[in-house]
């Protein structure tokens, strides 16, 4: 019996050993979905806090259970180990590692060549190496096959590699590992049939390609599709303030049409890790062929300069209340990247912090699922969501939609808000009764609640280092709450 058809045999039997590498938001969903179809799984980590949290059966990504993970531990199937001398042990290796940008933007595959040290030390016959972690396309043939076979094996004879890109979407409660489609593209025939069988043990639907590359590809496509077109519409977003005109209206009636139009709503810029990193992969190795990404670049562009359009709106915001950045008390609300999850991974609000303590604002923010908050320019910490701290916050910023936020409390207590997800009712507040700040969409004019005593703020004389009242900066400035920038 050949190695293909041994291996083969396991897999359909359920005897074969998995083993995941990287027990992040990808690795443990991927583990605990194998251990829960009854296959004997080990996970990898560098982390040995993260490893032994999995092996008392906790867990420390929201959206696998802690259940779950218990249940497969108690059952003898799952185990978690820092020991990657055990990776010779496994018939099959999935790799989910970050994959993450350098600072001069390019791709930062250190991880990748750090795992695939690991497997090559015990790299034997008949093992299934499969990569998930997202990357450029040729990264399974180029860098992968070559490290691997250093050792005298043949890839798709002796051991088998493919490329299944994650499709991981944190806090999202419909569509998870196991009911997604797994694209799946082996480097020979035989290495597709082995990673295909594999994923249709524990996947409603495996999606076969006809190589690596256009699995790879596929991943790439897929991120930059909706990279691009949030893209176009937070771009839509600026052209509608310019022209006075709330874009969350515009988008609604244009999502009406039945045909030839697909929903995507602006905010205050991309988040996690896979919009503002995965088609920057692409883009890299274009550049390597001599070709301009050119909607790729300026979409990223667009993206990127969300966070300061954010601060710029809520200075206009202030200023048309003769309140000046420089000083203001600035509660956000969210921090994760997106809602329902405590995900911080490249979200816009670590920009619009930063922005915003360079302008001078003291910056607080509510989160539910991020108690803390590592900044330079100083940690944060989650406060509790009290009429007292949107009263005395002279702006609060929408970020993150988070549903759990209690936004009638928000409504009625907040002073000036900034929505910058245009999830908010049409008004703050009814004119004439109590409570209900000014609500400022992402784009157009302010929705006019009964607005709240707007205290000036003491500013400090640049000439004497003295604090002054607002009304004298404001005469020296020659503002009114009119003006607009």
């Amino acid at each position: 019996m050949n190695h293909r058809e041994a291996l083969r045999k396991k897999i359909e039997s359920g005897a074969a050993r998995v083993g995941v590498l990287g027990l992040g938001y990808v690795g443990l969903p991927v583990v605990t979905a194998f251990s829960g179809a009854g296959f004997r799984t080990l996970g990898f980590d560098i982390d040995e806090r993260v490893v032994r949290r999995v092996r008392r059966g906790d867990s420390h990504i929201g959206d696998v259970p802690a259940r779950a993970v218990a249940a497969v531990v108690e059952s003898g199937l799952l185990d978690a180990t820092t020991d990657f001398g055990r990776l010779g042990e496994m018939d099959a290796v999935i790799i989910c590692v970050p994959t993450p940008l350098g600072k001069t933007g390019d791709p930062d595959v250190s991880h990748i060549l750090d795992a695939l040290g690991h497997i090559r030390d015990g790299l034997r016959p008949g093992q299934l190496i499969v990569l998930e972690s997202t990357t450029w396309p040729g990264t399974t043939r180029e860098l992968l096959q070559p490290e691997l076979e250093q050792g005298g094996l043949t890839a798709g004879e002796e051991f088998f590699l493919a490329f299944s890109p994650e499709r991981v979407d944190p806090g999202n409660p419909t569509y998870t590992f196991t009911n997604t489609a797994k694209v799946v593209g082996g480097l020979t025939a035989s290495c597709l049939e082995l990673a295909a069988c594999l994923y249709e043990r524990v996947i409603d639907e495996v999606v076969s390609v006809s190589s690596p590359e256009v699995a790879e590809l596929t991943k790439l496509l897929e991120n930059t599709f909706r990279a691009v077109n949030i893209g176009l519409v937070n771009e839509m977003a600026v052209i509608a303030d310019r022209l006075g005109i709330d874009i969350g209206e515009a988008v609604e009636a244009a999502a009406t049409k039945p045909y030839g139009f697909m929903r995507f709503t602006p905010g205050p810029g991309l988040g996690g890790h896979c919009l503002p990193i995965d088609p920057q992969y692409l883009a890299w190795k274009m550049r390597t062929l001599q070709y301009r990404t050119r909607f790729i670049e300026l979409a990223a562009e667009v993206n990127a300069e969300m966070p300061r359009y954010v601060v710029d709106r809520v200075a206009e915001a202030l200023n048309r209340h003769r309140l000046p950045l420089n000083g203001s008390r600035v509660l956000l609300l969210g921090v994760a990247y997106k809602p329902g999850v405590g995900d911080v991974r490249e979200s816009p609000a670590l920009d619009v912090i930063e922005l915003l303590r360079r302008q001078g604002s003291e910056v607080s923010y509510h989160d539910p699922f991020v108690p803390r908050l590592a900044q330079e320019g100083g940690d944060l910490e989650s406060q509790p969501l009290t009429a007292e701290l949107l009263a005395s916050s002279h702006a609060t910023v929408v970020i993150t939609d988070h549903p759990q936020v209690d936004y009638g409390l928000v409504l009625e207590k907040a002073r000036i808000i900034v929505d910058t997800r245009n999830g908010l009712p049409k008004r703050a507040g009814e004119p004439g009764e109590p409570g209900g700040g000014i609500l400022y969409p992402l784009s157009g004019p302010p929705r006019e609640g009964s607005a709240p005593d707007l205290k000036p703020i003491a500013g400090v004389d640049p000439g004497r280092g003295e604090a002054i009242p607002l009304d004298k900066l404001a005469r020296r400035y020659r503002m009114s709450a009119g003006d607009q920038p």
